[in-house]
């Protein structure tokens, strides 16, 4: 495994205003997401905030060959769904947006979900639980602690309520690069895998099943979704390692911790 990379209390300072300008990126967003915009409209809009509002770079576009700024993930769709001006969200949808944001050389990354209009009430329940999941990892975050207590966190919350982990798809180390080590896995065992240590920073971002944990990856390339067609479900913090705990850098508005 490549040196994971501390960063020092300068970086971290920087990497949590590219975390506030994401957060406040959503709080925008929140009024826009209701049944009849097009994922597309979704895209454009938040490529003008990031871009001539907050003075900053959408960091997902041109990544990877990527088009677009962020990603749409709709009902079955586990990650990676791709903006569409023929996609229109229509009452009872839940969608992920996934959005990362560079201001001054570091990268932030969060995802959020949104249920349209009126959403059934197990569907609503997945959304809860997978966001219950994500914070029963990142409260294991402190220095001494493992990887595998963030990932064994996620997947005993989840399994216990009677949904299935995605395994295919993990966190990430973050900060000048969008990629960098460890990856950090939604799934484990408590104690084992890398020991955490303050100045690290990583996403935790569970993808949550309501069915079966398989996936399949459409012909597009990027799109990735359930393979028994059941829906899915993901959120997603930038998080440092502090001193005697966590910080989420992402933190929106109406979280409380």
């Amino acid at each position: 495994m490549a040196k994971i990379a501390l960063k020092t209390p300068e970086e971290l300072a920087i990497m949590r205003e590219s975390g506030r300008l994401l957060a406040s990126v959503f709080a925008y967003l929140d009024t826009h997401m209701v049944a009849g915009i097009s994922t597309m409209t979704v895209n454009d809009l938040v490529e003008r905030y990031i871009v001539d509002v907050l003075q900053s770079r959408p960091a997902s576009k041109g990544q990877y060959g990527y088009q677009y700024v962020l990603n749409t993930s709709v009902n079955q769709v586990v990650c990676h769904g791709v903006p569409s001006s023929n996609q229109a969200l229509k009452s009872g949808d839940i969608i992920n947006v996934d959005i990362t944001l560079e201001k001054g050389g570091f990268i932030a990354d969060s995802s959020k979900m949104y249920m349209i209009g009126d959403v059934m009430p197990l569907t609503k329940r997945l959304v809860d639980n997978t966001y219950e999941a994500m914070w029963a990892g990142i409260r294991m975050v402190k220095p001494g602690a493992t990887l595998g207590d963030v990932g064994h966190a996620i997947q005993s919350h989840a399994e216990q309520h009677g949904y299935s982990v995605v395994r295919e798809y993990c966190g990430h180390g973050i900060g000048r690069e969008m990629h960098e080590q460890p990856e950090v896995l939604h799934y484990g065992r408590a104690g084992a895998g890398l020991v955490l240590e303050q100045g690290m920073t990583f996403t935790i971002e569970p993808m949550i099943n309501q069915g079966k944990a398989k996936v399949k990856m459409k012909k597009d390339g990027w799109t990735v979704v359930t393979a028994d067609k059941k829906l899915s479900a993901q959120w997603e913090h930038t998080i440092a390692v502090t001193a005697d705990g966590y910080e989420v850098l992402t933190l929106r508005e109406e979280e409380t911790l």
